[in-house]
């Protein structure tokens, strides 16, 4: 007998011994209200005391709080509960409630999964859990679809597909919500018999399929369609405009396409449209102009081609437009100006061409206007800058003229200016220093021939200014940091001269410095050392002079640093990130004291050894702007061995002879675990052997039963497919319930890992629970005393080792944008394991074979925390880790006394963006030698010749970002484990390389 059936045979029992003492039947019904909710509180946690009036003694609830009963017959019909930090379940005393109308437990802290046991009453009309911790599939007897009339399911952790007959008979159904969730699959198609729905919101899911617009314009009560943040698909129909009551439209975030309907402009109440980040195509329509009532328009990053109507203009009640990232042509029409309600205005990265029309001035309640990314010319008019602007962005166009000096209006509201990468020139206007609220300032890239402005340390909210190549001179004036707030500062480019002045280490909050290729003089001021956020430092191709203050090597902060081509003298700093300079960071300074460099020292010190005096170009007299890679090609043609390659060699033969001593060790291993491999085989060879398979326990996280018995394993592994072997176990692509969903398995290498099903149960659930979108999800699991398998989400693109290393010729190979893509969702997932969880989860074993890819080839990391999970195997684990992720494996990990933490993953991260960059596994044997690809990178680092070392495979790379990149790699794999970066940092570096400095603020 179960709990539930327990104690209502108890209640029963109390209802007949009060019918006995002579209670009519109005006071059993009566009880059955009190006992029902007695028995749902039973269930909850009430940390804050709200229900203590729910009292069992009463003879009815209707006195008690959140309670509502019908006068009529002193039925409870709601019950409202919303907000009151409630946690635990919903059991099964409401179903006692057999008048119940109305429930509603939205705002509250509930966590657990909806039974299928659990059927509400039939006559219930509004259910509301939104904004909970509810989990795993909806059952489909949970409500009585014929009798619901508002169901919102919003804010959940919901997941799986919705049951094909969950609609079945919503003849009464007129709102539903089931945003922000994780449900899966297509919406079933029996959501047309709702035929009187008027909001309809399914976003922020992960649904895909084809979504049949025609069957949706036959809701002709719609008021609300939101399927935005899915993967959705199909095609927009006409016969939008037979929905006379349509206000919303919001289908962002999809993989929709064909063009827009051209009677969408017949739907006269339409007041949002939102058809952004799809594949929709073709012009957009003209009827667009009828709808008056249209206050919010955005349609960005599409496939959108043609001019902008002039009809636009007739939008008077539009408040916010957005047509960026498309493909417009044309000019602005004149008629924009009518549009005197709005307030936001994009319609950057198109190829529109002309003036800025003057008419934009009539606009007077904007408030951002981005235009960047076109082909704009002429002036800017001076009456946008009279607006109440506050973001302006007019950078990549062809605009010249002057820059307009602001009104007393815009002096009060601009944060962000943006005009760079134009052709403006003149002075920079006095004005801009009274812009009061400014934090983003951007004219690099002008011919403005002007001075720095002194009083730019009056801005007082200034966080970015980037004034490169914009033919500045002058000095940096003494209070540039006056504010305390800049954290990005560029001036590189120009022709400052001077030196740079003392009050530099004022700029406490410096994140990024870069002054370089200009004029400066003189000594590098002392005071730079109190810059302790400072994580980028430029001072390349200037004429700086006299010794690197030592005081640098207090900025721990620091993370890259290019101080090349000055007249710097005397040693480097001792501290930071300075002993692991390379050469193209410190090389043009004849009087710096390092083995990395030739040419005299301005210090009586030891002179760096060198057994190939022939191998660097005599550097002195050398003109100091000269190109960075000009002996790369007769380095490589001498015979003679540098240090570094002596280095390499000898590393090269210590793994060699660690193999060789790992390899003996294991097979004895081997051999004590050939059993485990029979055994495993045993389980999956033909049904002759065996007539009746063990039977286990197989949990699906978002199953509606949660465990099911297979009581024939065989049956469903037959259907797999073998897709990778690692070192945990060999894994599986199977296609997984009625539709067919694809995941994979992993069948564990050995057997008896954790001896009991529950603790097993409970590390799982704790891998579980880590979720992000650059980790591969574990959904559930299967457990016997002999097998235990993993189910997890299918990549469908495969492992990165496939693709890197195991391409077809017919196959392409990775182009630079999806290896940085790959970088930087990898660095974000490790980023998430060793930040997000205390303790940190730690992988230990990164390598391209556990990043795993999926359709559009964002990464994700697999195999995350199956080192706790398998603690009974760490001697056999360790060693074949060793023996299959050579050149990944953390020094410190051969070492038991010191204790490794997540600077070990930063290390196998490190050498990851090195086989990445170049193509290469990190070791590499030839006929009669062996490449180590770490100091391969290193040596050509040194020499200034790390680009002959870029996978060749790849036509097209940005040097400006492979560099760094492969600098970062260096500094990931540093010897010291304290000197490597911390994941976090390692993200913020991958974003400020990929990060055009006109959304670099963001970062902040």
């Amino acid at each position: 007998m179960t709990s539930f059936q327990f104690h209502w045979k108890v209640l029963s029992l109390l209802i007949s011994v009060s019918y006995c003492l002579g209670n009519n039947d109005m006071q059993v019904e009566l009880n059955d209200d009190v006992l029902g909710l007695v028995m749902f509180k039973s269930d909850i946690h009430d940390p804050f005391s709200y229900l203590a009036s729910w009292n069992e003694n009463d003879v009815n609830p209707c006195s008690w709080k959140f309670i509502q009963c019908n006068p009529q017959n002193g039925r409870v019909f709601k019950v409202s509960l919303d907000g009151l930090g409630l946690s635990g379940k919903i059991g099964r005393g409401l179903e006692k409630l057999q008048n119940l109308k109305v429930l509603s437990l939205s705002y509250n802290n509930f966590s657990s999964s909806i039974s299928s046991a659990l059927t509400l009453p039939s006559t219930l009309q509004r259910l509301n859990l939104c904004h909970n911790g509810f989990y795993g599939p909806i059952p489909s007897s949970f409500v009585n679809m014929s009798s619901i009339r508002f169901l919102d399911l919003s804010e959940n952790s919901f997941s799986g597909p919705i049951p094909y007959n969950f609609f079945d008979g919503c003849f009464f159904l007129h709102y539903i919500s089931l945003a922000r969730n994780m449900f899966e699959g297509s919406i079933p198609s029996t959501l047309s018999r709702c035929a009187i729905l008027n909001s309809l919101n399914v976003s922020d899911n992960r649904f895909d399929g084809y979504v049949e617009f025609t069957a949706i314009w036959s809701f002709k009560r719609l008021r609300k369609l939101d399927l935005s943040n899915n993967s959705l698909s199909g095609y927009l129909t006409n016969g939008v405009s037979g929905i006379y009551n349509l206000k919303e439209i919001l289908l962002q975030g999809n993989q929709f396409s064909g063009q827009l309907p051209s009677d969408i402009g017949l739907c006269r109440h339409l007041n949002r449209l939102d058809f952004s980040d799809n594949q929709f195509s073709g012009e957009l329509p003209e009827s667009l102009g009828r709808v008056s009532s249209l206050s919010y328009f955005k349609a960005s990053n599409n496939l959108l081609t043609g001019e902008l109507p002039q009809s636009i203009g007739n939008m008077t009640s539009l408040e916010y437009l957005d047509l960026s990232n498309n493909q417009f042509t044309g000019s602005i029409p004149h008629s924009l100006g009518g549009l005197i309600s709005l307030t936001y205005l994009s319609i950057s990265n198109n190829k529109l061409v002309g003036n800025i029309p003057l008419s934009m001035v009539s606009c007077t309640k904007l408030s951002v206007i981005r235009l960047d990314g076109n082909r704009f010319n002429g002036s800017i008019p001076e009456g946008l800058f009279g607006l109440g602007l506050e973001e302006i962005d007019f950078s990549n166009n062809d605009l010249t003229g002057s820059i307009p000096a602001g009104s007393n209006r815009l002096l009060e509201t601009l944060t962000d200016l943006d005009l760079s990468k134009n052709h403006l020139q003149g002075t920079i206007p006095a004005e801009i220093s009274l812009l009061s609220k400014l934090r983003y300032l951007n004219l690099s890239w002008n011919d403005l021939h002007s001075q720095v402005p002194p009083e730019f340390g009056l801005l007082r909210n200034l966080t970015v200014l980037d004034l490169r190549n914009s033919a500045l001179y002058g000095v940096i004036p003494d209070g540039i940091c006056d504010s305390g707030n800049l954290a990005i500062l560029e001036l590189d480019g120009n022709s400052l001269k001077g030196s740079i002045p003392n009050e530099i280490g004022n700029c406490s909050s410096l994140y990024l410095l870069s002054l370089s290729h200009n004029n400066l003089s003189d000594a590098i001021p002392r005071s730079m050392s109190k810059l302790n956020k400072l994580k980028i430092l430029r001072l390349e191709f200037n004429e700086l002079s006299g010794e690197i203050p030592m005081e640098f090597g207090l900025l721990q902060n620091l993370l890259a640093a290019n101080i090349s081509y000055n007249r710097l003298t005397g040693r480097l700093p001792t501290g930071s990130i300075f002993p692991n300079l390379d050469k193209t960071s410190l090389e043009g300074n004849l009087g710096l004291c390092s083995p990395l460099l030739k040419g005299p020292c301005k210090m009586n010190v030891q002179k760096p050894l060198v057994l190939n005096p022939n191998a660097f170009n005599n550097q002195a007299g050398s003109d100091r702007h000269r190109s960075e890679s000009s002996m790369s090609s007769t380095i490589h043609r001498h015979m003679f061995l540098s240090v570094s390659a002596i280095i390499a060699i000898s590393a090269s033969f210590v793994i060699i002879l660690g193999v060789v001593a790992i390899c003996i060790l294991n097979v004895s291993v081997r051999k004590r675990l050939s059993f485990v491999d029979n055994a495993l085989e045993s389980m999956f060879s033909s049904s002759s052997r065996s007539s009746s398979p063990p039977s286990g326990k197989f949990i699906l996280f978002d199953s509606h039963s949660s465990i099911d018995r297979i009581s024939n394993l065989e049956s469903l592994l037959n259907k797999a497919s073998e897709v990778g072997e690692g070192v945990f176990g060999t894994v599986y692509k199977i296609p997984l319930g009625s539709h067919g969903r694809m995941v994979a398995m992993k069948k564990l290498i050995t057997s008896n890992i954790i001896q009991y099903p529950e603790d097993f149960d409970r590390e799982v659930r704790i891998l579980g629970k880590a979720r992000h979108p650059n980790l591969i999800a574990l959904k559930g699991y299967y457990w016997t005393p002999q097998l235990q398998i993993l189910v997890t989400e299918y990549a469908p693109n495969g492992s990165l080792q496939s693709k890197l290393h195991e391409r077809l010729p017919s196959t392409p190979p990775l182009s630079w944008p999806n290896r940085f893509k790959i970088l930087l969702g990898t660095a974000k997932g490790l980023a998430h394991l060793h930040h997000s969880y205390r303790p940190p989860i730690i992988h230990y074993n990164i390598k391209p074979s556990n990043i795993l890819l999926d359709e559009n080839y964002n990464p994700k990391i697999s195999d995350f925390g199956l080192a706790q999970l398998l603690t009974k195997l760490e001697k056999h684990v360790m060693s074949n880790r060793f023996k299959t992720a050579l050149g990944y494996v953390a020094p410190e990990l051969a070492c038991q006394s010191i204790r490794v933490n997540e600077k070990c993953d930063v290390y196998g991260f490190g050498v990851m963006i090195l086989e990445l960059v170049t193509g290469k596994r990190p070791i590499e044997y030839g006929e009669d030698n062996v490449l180590i690809l770490n100091e391969h990178v290193r040596i050509l680092l040194e020499q200034g010749s790390v680009l002959e070392c870029v996978d060749s495979t790849m036509n097209e790379y940005p040097n400006d970002e492979v560099l760094p990149v492969l600098k970062l790699a260096m500094v990931c794999i540093s010897q010291i484990p304290s000197s490597r970066p911390s994941m976090t940092e390692v993200v913020q570096i991958l974003q400020l390389i990929q990060t055009p400095v006109t959304h670099r603020m963001e970062m902040f």
